[in-house]
């Protein structure tokens, strides 16, 4: 028997909360577009970490995906040190 693939997100499986679920897309898609764009300005980490006001291991913790570390809102100060603009649709 085949069945449908499903419509549910990783984010909607790991999380049975709507709203965090939520929370962790926004932030996924935000520390994605700050490693490109770390990667784009061709920063190295020490380099990001002193642009940004955190330390060196911190910018790895977001270069390594570990969305536990972060809070929507330390992503957003990220964000703004490195000159983006953060909108949510």
């Amino acid at each position: 028997m085949i069945t449908e693939p499903s419509t549910i997100s990783v984010w909607d499986a790991l999380e049975s909360n709507p709203q965090q679920a939520a929370n962790l897309r926004v932030r996924a898609a935000l520390m994605r577009q700050i490693s490109t764009t770390l990667s784009e300005q061709g920063l190295t980490q020490a380099e990001a970490a002193r642009r940004c006001g955190v330390s060196q291991p911190r910018i790895s913790q977001l270069m390594n995906g570990q969305i536990a570390s972060f809070s929507l809102d330390a992503l957003v100060n990220i964000a703004a040190a490195l000159g983006q603009t953060v909108e949510i649709r």
